[in-house]
C-alpha cells in the first residue's frame, strides 16, 4: 500500500488541475535541456548534504527521486540564473560564509601588498603618481595576477575540503562573494567572473540566418551555397515546375531565400504550372477566411467550447514563446488549429498538432523578415500580409496531416505502430542499447511517444525542425514513414549516453531531455544520412525487423 501511495503523490504531482486539460506523456520537458548547464547541476543536486536532519532517511526511493528530478514539461525554463540559484540551495551556508571571509581577506592583504609597494618606490610629481595609479589599475601586472590566482587556488582548495561538492557550484559562489562584498572590484571584473563560472553557451538562432549557418555560427554565404540558390532558381524559373528535380535539390536542405515557395510546392500546395499559382493562392485563401466566417463563431457553443479551450491552453506552451505569446499571432494560431479541427471530426483537436503549425508559420513570416525570430514583432506586417500566412500555413499543415492523420485519431494506433516498429528496427541495428533499455524496463512508448506525436518537435531546436522538414518535404511519405529511419538514427546517435546510465531514472531523464540544443546543419544533415541507410537497409525487407 505504501508503494500505491507512492505513485500516487508522484503522478499527482500538479494538484491544480485545467478543465479540458490533456495530460502530459511522461513528464517530457521542453526546450532540450542545455547539456553544459543541467548535467552537472542535476548531478549535484543528487548529493546528499554533509549534515542531515536525524530521523530522516539519507536515500529517497526511486519513484522520489525521479519527481525531485523531472519537472512538469511546460513549468521547465531555461533560465540560468533561475536554475543555478536552485542548485545553490543545497550549500551550507556556513561553508559559503567562511569561503567568502577568506576571499576578502586575502583581498585585503594583496591591496596592502600593493599598496607597500608603491611606497617603497621614489614618489613621483602628483600627475606622474596619478598616471601610475590609474595604470596599476586598468592593467595589474603579471606578478600580482599570479600572487591573486594563487590565493584563489588557496581559498578553492580550502573550500573543497570543508565542503566536498561539485566544481561548477563552488566556484560559482566563490567568485561571486568578492562582487558583493567590496565595492572596490568593477564591473568588468563582476563580468567576468560571472563569465568563469558558467560554461559557455554560443549563441544560437533558433532559425538560421540567411546562410542557413550551422553550430560554427558563420553568416557568410559559401561559394557551395550560392551556387545552390542559383541552381533551385532556376528550378523554379521555368513555367513549369520539375518537382522531381526540385525534390532532388531540397533533400539536402533549401536555402532559407526560396524556402516558401519550395515548401508550397512540395506539400502540393501549390501547382507546378506557374500561370496556375496566382489565381490557386487567391482561391484558397479566400476559401480558408470562408471557414472562419462559417465556423469561428460556434468555438463558444457547446459541442465545440471544450476544443476551442484546450487549443487556447496549448498555444502559451509553445515555442518560442517570443513568438507564440504575441496576442496576433495567437489569434491566428487559435483559428489555424480551431478550423482544423471542426474539419476534421474523425480526430479532432489532439495535443501535439498544434506544434505542428509553428515551421509552416516561421518560414512563411521570414519571407518578409531578415532579422532573427526572437526580435521580430509580427505586429509590423501589413493585415493583408499576415492573412496570407495565416491561410497558407493553414493549408499546408493540413497536406501534412492527411499522411498522418491516424496519428491522432482515437487511441492514436498509427503511433502505437511506429513505436512498435521503432522498439523492432533498434533491436536490429544496434542490440546492445535494446537490451540495455530492457534491463532497467524502460519501454519505448514512454520516450518515443513524443517523438512520433510532435515529429521530434520537442527533441530539436525549431532551426533543425525546419532542416528537418527541407528532407521530409522532398522525401516520399517523409513525415509518415521517413520519420521512423530518423527516429531510429536519432535514438542510436546518443548510444554512449545510454549505455552510460544505470538505472530506469537516470534514462527517462536523459530520453527526455537529449542534449541537442547547440545543434545545427552538420548535425542534422548526419542524422539525416544515418536515416536514410536504415531506410535502404529495411524499407523494402520487413522480415529483416524480426530475427
Amino acid at each position: 500500500m505504501s508503494g500505491d501511495g507512492n505513485k500516487k503523490q508522484f503522478w499527482k504531482r500538479n494538484t491544480a488541475k485545467v478543465p479540458g486539460n490533456i495530460q502530459h506523456v511522461y513528464g517530457a520537458q521542453h526546450p532540450p535541456f542545455d547539456p553544459l548547464l543541467h548535467a552537472n547541476l542535476m548531478k549535484a543536486g543528487n548529493k546528499a548534504p554533509s549534515t542531515t536532519t536525524p530521523g530522516k532517511p539519507k536515500k529517497a526511493t526511486t519513484f522520489q527521486e525521479f519527481e525531485s528530478i523531472t519537472s512538469d514539461a511546460w513549468d521547465v525554463g531555461d533560465d540560468d540564473d533561475e536554475l543555478l540559484a536552485m542548485a545553490a540551495k543545497n550549500l551550507n551556508i556556513e561553508v559559503v560564509m567562511e569561503t567568502a571571509n577568506k576571499v576578502i581577506e586575502n583581498h585585503s592583504k594583496l591591496q596592502e601588498r600593493r599598496q607597500q609597494q608603491m611606497d617603497k618606490m621614489s614618489e613621483p610629481d602628483e600627475k606622474d603618481r596619478q598616471e601610475a595609479h590609474e595604470e596599476e589599475e586598468e592593467e595589474p601586472d603579471e606578478e600580482d595576477e599570479r600572487e591573486e590566482g594563487a590565493d584563489m587556488t588557496t581559498d578553492l582548495s580550502f573550500s573543497s575540503e570543508t565542503f566536498p561538492i561539485s566544481d561548477n557550484r563552488m566556484v560559482k559562489s566563490h567568485s561571486e562573494a568578492p562582487v558583493g562584498s567590496h565595492k572596490e572590484v568593477g564591473v568588468e571584473q563582476a563580468v567576468l567572473h560571472r563569465q568563469q563560472s558558467l560554461p559557455h553557451r554560443p549563441t544560437i538562432p533558433l532559425v538560421a540566418r540567411m546562410a542557413d549557418q550551422n553550430t560554427s555560427g558563420t553568416p557568410a554565404m559559401t561559394q557551395r551555397e550560392a551556387s545552390r540558390l542559383d541552381k533551385f532558381r532556376q528550378v523554379l524559373a521555368g513555367p513549369n515546375t520539375d518537382l522531381e528535380e526540385l525534390r532532388k535539390l531540397s533533400w539536402s536542405g533549401i536555402p532559407r531565400q526560396v524556402r516558401p515557395i519550395t515548401w508550397k510546392l512540395l506539400s502540393g500546395y501549390l501547382p507546378a504550372n506557374a500561370e496556375r499559382r496566382a489565381s490557386t493562392l487567391q482561391r484558397k485563401r479566400q476559401e480558408y477566411f470562408g471557414f472562419i466566417e462559417q465556423y469561428y463563431d460556434s468555438r463558444n457553443d457547446e459541442h465545440h467550447q471544450d476544443t476551442y479551450r484546450q487549443i487556447h491552453i496549448d498555444i502559451p506552451r509553445m515555442s518560442p514563446e517570443s513568438l507564440v505569446l504575441q496576442p496576433k499571432v495567437t489569434e491566428i494560431f487559435e483559428r489555424i488549429l480551431f478550423i482544423w479541427a471542426i474539419r476534421h471530426p474523425a480526430s479532432g483537436y489532439v495535443q501535439g498538432i498544434n506544434d505542428l503549425v509553428t515551421p509552416f508559420f516561421v518560414v512563411y513570416v521570414f519571407e518578409y523578415f531578415e532579422e532573427e525570430v526572437e526580435n521580430f514583432n509580427v505586429s509590423s506586417l501589413q493585415e493583408e500580409v499576415l492573412r496570407n500566412i495565416e491561410a497558407d500555413s493553414f493549408w499546408c499543415m493540413s497536406k501534412l496531416l492527411d499522411g498522418i492523420q491516424d496519428n491522432y485519431t482515437f487511441a492514436q494506433p498509427g503511433i502505437q505502430r511506429k513505436v512498435k516498429a521503432l522498439e523492432e528496427l533498434v533491436s536490429r541495428i544496434d542490440e546492445t542499447v535494446h537490451r540495455h533499455m530492457q534491463q532497467y524496463e524502460v519501454e519505448y512508448l514512454q520516450f518515443a511517444f513524443r517523438w512520433m506525436n510532435n515529429l521530434l518537435m520537442r527533441e530539436l531546436p525549431l532551426r533543425c525542425t525546419i532542416r528537418l522538414w527541407d528532407t521530409y518535404q522532398a522525401e516520399p511519405e517523409g513525415f509518415s514513414h521517413f520519420h521512423l529511419y530518423v527516429c531510429a538514427a536519432f535514438l542510436v546517435r546518443w548510444r554512449k549516453e545510454i549505455l552510460e546510465e544505470k538505472d530506469f531514472q537516470g534514462l527517462m531523464i536523459l530520453l527526455q531531455n537529449l542534449p541537442t540544443m547547440h545543434w545545427g546543419n552538420e548535425e542534422v544533415s548526419v542524422l539525416l544520412a544515418e536515416a536514410y541507410r536504415l531506410k535502404f537497409a529495411f524499407a523494402d525487407a520487413p522480415n529483416h525487423y524480426k530475427r
